[in-house]
């Protein structure tokens, strides 16, 4: 993870195989974009000051969890997208996401997550975030059918 005090904004990769992703949170603009490399898709979402901690916090349980080496349960922050509504992003996208999330998300598939309670049903559920600090739980969205 990298803090970039200056341009507040938050770096986040993470390697584990088939659930490696890539988190910014933009502050500055007020989104937080996730690449999941499983999916190959970009998942966005507004910063909502309720669920997600301000930069210094974050800079803050950072600091905390590497030298406690204190196992912190991370607050979890559950999302839903609608499968098939993904668009590409144009100008006007990277205008309104900023430079740090066109770079991690151009050329990808854009799905606009959207806060949700916790589900009961997790499959196809796909984890990010900052581990240890801010789980980041993605899922998408059941269409009832009305059979």
């Amino acid at each position: 993870m990298t803090i970039h005090s200056e341009e507040h904004v938050v770096d986040v990769h993470v390697r584990s195989g088939v659930y490696s992703s890539d988190t910014i949170f933009d502050y500055s603009h007020g989104y937080i974009a996730t690449r999941l490399f499983s999916r190959n898709a970009c998942f966005i979402m507004k910063i909502s000051k309720e669920l997600i901690p301000e930069l210094e916090e974050i800079g803050r349980l950072a600091f905390e969890t590497q030298t406690m080496r204190n196992v912190y349960s991370p607050n979890n922050v559950w999302a839903q997208f609608q499968p098939g509504t993904s668009v590409l992003g144009h100008l006007k996208d990277w205008l309104l996401y900023g430079k740090s999330i066109e770079r991690l998300c151009s050329g990808l598939p854009l799905y606009q997550l959207v806060a949700t309670e916790p589900l009961e049903r997790i499959d196809g559920c796909a984890s990010a975030g900052i581990p240890s600090i801010l789980g980041l739980k993605i899922c998408e969205q059941l269409i009832s059918t009305g059979s």
